[in-house]
């Protein structure tokens, strides 16, 4: 079996992203995915990157390189059209520390008060990216685009989910189930992009 590692110790991404790789068909009896916890002597990476395309490419390559086995990993954040952007790569450290989800929503959800719903598009972007020990690189980016709401909604989800309502809905990403999330997230259409290459170039990785 061909081992896969996640470059990522978000508990919430690692089930995510092996329910939206596993429908990919990556996973089962041939592939088996595994976190970053997995190899706890493994530096965190330093996301000096400035798109989310380099900083999923810095991840991946240094998991790789750790570990001897293939890795994948993405970079991802909420860019909001007012904002020009942002808070785009910042988006986990909004607020000043990294990772806390709370504290990022309340400030941006501040930042936005005064706008009206006309003017609060906004996307989710993420970038994911596959790195092999030999130095094989890609990497496949994709986006959910939708309006902002004024007050989080829904309980699922992680991060910026319970105020990015996509395009066509009446929910939050945070109220929809998993599965409605993976089929039409930004990272869900990156890593279901990502799956072929990966069942291309990894042993065992095709039927």
């Amino acid at each position: 079996m061909q081992r896969l590692v996640l470059a990522t110790r978000n508990a919430h991404k690692v089930v995510e992203l092996r329910a939206i790789l596993g429908d990919a068909g990556l996973g089962g009896d041939r592939i088996e995915l595994v976190g970053a916890d997995a190899y706890p002597g493994v530096p965190d990476v330093k996301e000096t990157g400035v798109t989310f395309a380099e900083n999923a490419l810095l991840k991946a390559r240094a998991l790789a390189r750790a570990t001897g086995l293939p890795a994948v990993a993405d970079d991802s954040g909420l860019c909001v059209d007012v904002l020009g952007g942002a808070p785009g790569i910042f988006s986990a450290r909004w607020a000043g520390r990294h990772g806390d989800d709370r504290a990022n929503l309340e400030l941006l959800l501040a930042q936005l008060a005064d706008i009206d719903d006309r003017h609060r598009g906004a996307h989710f972007a993420c970038a994911a990216a596959l790195a092999l020990p030999d130095g094989t690189e890609h990497v496949v980016e994709g986006r959910l685009t939708g309006t902002l709401r004024h007050a989080p909604a829904g309980s699922g989800g992680f991060g910026y989910d319970p105020i990015l309502q996509p395009d066509g809905e009446r929910r939050t990403c945070a109220e929809l189930t998993p599965d409605e999330k993976n089929a039409i997230s930004h990272r869900g259409r990156a890593f279901r992009a990502l799956a072929p290459l990966v069942r291309d170039l990894l042993p065992g990785g095709g039927a």
